[in-house]
């Protein structure tokens, strides 16, 4: 079965400014523009974050961009991030999961169905454990 072709909502490194926006999304995209998770709870790691979805927590928003690529590359980009984020379907082993959740754009603008890489079910039991959450959901902010 073939993935609908959805945007992607970015939140860490392949946000503009980070270090994998210009390896993985310069000169692929339509489109960028901020959109927020909400119903997740972004939390730190080893050099990347992780959004751990969160339904239903007060105040639970993970700040990104939404990504809308251009059509002649998005099945080569859909395969590249997918292997930068390690994600294989099904895979037990996996530290994201690709799902696709409704993110908001600002000024009310209609939500859009996209592509997410979330932290995977054992992933997101240790971080609510012992994970750092990162105040107010931004990646570009943390400190």
């Amino acid at each position: 079965m073939t993935a609908p072709a959805l945007p992607f909502f970015v939140y860490g490194t392949l946000r503009p400014g980070q270090v994998n926006h210009d390896l993985f999304l310069h000169g692929r995209t339509l489109r960028e523009e901020p959109a927020r998770l909400p119903g997740a709870v972004l939390y730190d790691g080893p050099g990347y974050p992780y959004a751990v979805e969160a339904p239903g927590e007060a105040g639970a928003t993970v700040a990104g961009d939404l990504v809308t690529a251009r059509p002649e590359t998005y099945a080569r980009l859909l395969a590249d991030l997918d292997r930068l984020e390690e994600y294989s379907p099904g895979d037990p082993r996996n530290l994201y999961e690709r799902v696709a959740r409704e993110v908001t754009r600002p000024a009310g603008a209609t939500p859009v169905r996209a592509w997410v890489y979330v932290a995977a079910p054992a992933v997101a039991a240790g971080l609510r454990v012992r994970g750092k959450p990162i105040e107010g959901g931004d990646w570009l902010t943390r400190h």
